[in-house]
């Protein structure tokens, strides 16, 4: 019988590469996802610790300042992996939702448990958006064409999720780019794109047909590190991060939706490797995100941030240089 032939790339076409078959991307001597059915054995195998309808966060919804200026460095969680970056007179989104769901049906999916930590009426004018991949918890198309109306932001992804975000959003500004590439934003400002281990899809025919991507944005006040989504890998992505930029003044590391370890740990790290990762990257300071917000796999809703401190203590670091976020905190992060 002869082999069935691969169904087209809907979202990007270019050439092969390290990371890019022709077809698919893939992560460099990385893992795939696991199979339907892994999946289904995960979804039905129960054990999926119960999260409370509603966790209010004990901060209150943050009002930001217009503008952070010079090297000051001011981090204000939204919730989930949206968070707002303020350096250089600059004002960066990351990977934003403000819907109520994390989902490609508005009526069922993961339900937020906590408001974000800024109201979306009280943002300061967005001048750049970054979006790591595609995945709903990560782009959110309703959010986007809110910010679109209000800010008209530059949104910088990967290669592939500008196919996505100009079908959902007309005339949004889209800077797209492979790994590896540098974009310069303004006056001593660049964000280079980054390689991370993770996948990407929308549903159940697409996947890896966009790449997923982390970022770092290196500004007067030192580099910034946004990985997005990522598993552990080894470290390898951790390493090569120290390798190209010598350290970071900051690192926002994903410390939850990592159980079952059996399913996630290719593609979700734990709180003990986001310590690892810190370490190995060389960033003075991190903070934790993808936690907290969206029921998303197994584990308790406080548990990333409890383990994030007992990985702290047994590695003798400082809990105050490794923050388990909570929406509506506001970090001013000490010069290096």
């Amino acid at each position: 019988m002869a082999a069935r032939k691969r169904a087209a790339n809907r979202y990007y076409s270019g050439p092969p590469s390290d990371h890019f078959d022709g077809t698919l991307f893939f992560n460099p001597n990385g893992k795939l996802p696991a199979r339907f059915s892994d999946l289904l054995k995960w979804q039905l195998g129960g054990e999926r610790s119960k999260w409370p309808a509603a966790n209010p966060s004990p901060f209150h919804q943050a009002t930001p300042a217009k503008r952070i200026d010079g090297s000051g460095l001011r981090l204000t969680m939204i919730g989930h992996s949206s968070l707002l970056i303020q350096t250089a007179g600059l004002n960066i989104l990351t990977d934003p939702v403000w819907s109520r769901r994390v989902s490609p049906l508005s009526f069922a999916g993961p339900k937020r448990v906590n408001p974000p930590g800024i109201a979306f009426s009280n943002l300061p004018p967005i001048d750049l958006v970054l979006v790591s991949h595609n995945h709903y918890d990560h782009l959110d198309l309703a959010t986007l064409k809110r910010l679109k109306t209000r800010h008209d932001p530059l949104v910088l992804t990967p290669l592939g999720n500008d196919a996505i975000i100009d079908d959902g959003v007309s005339g949004m500004r889209l800077s797209v780019h492979d790994w590896g590439e540098r974009v310069d934003i303004g006056k001593d400002v660049a964000v280079h794109v980054e390689p991370v281990h993770h996948w990407s899809a929308r549903g159940t025919r697409d996947r890896r047909m966009a790449l997923w991507a982390g970022f770092v944005v290196e500004t007067p006040g030192g580099k910034v590190y946004f990985p997005g989504d990522t598993g552990f890998h080894d470290g390898i992505n951790y390493r090569l991060m120290a390798e190209r930029h010598a350290g970071f003044r900051l690192a926002i590391l994903p410390i939850g939706a990592y159980e079952p370890r059996w399913f996630m740990a290719p593609h979700h790290q734990n709180p003990e490797e986001a310590v690892q990762g810190m370490l190995l990257c060389n960033a003075a300071y991190a903070a934790g995100c993808h936690w907290g917000t969206f029921r998303l796999t197994n584990e308790p809703i406080d548990e990333p941030a409890r383990k994030l401190g007992e990985a702290l203590d047994d590695q003798g670091i400082p809990q105050e240089r490794f923050r388990a976020l909570r929406p509506g905190e506001v970090w001013d992060v000490p010069a290096v």
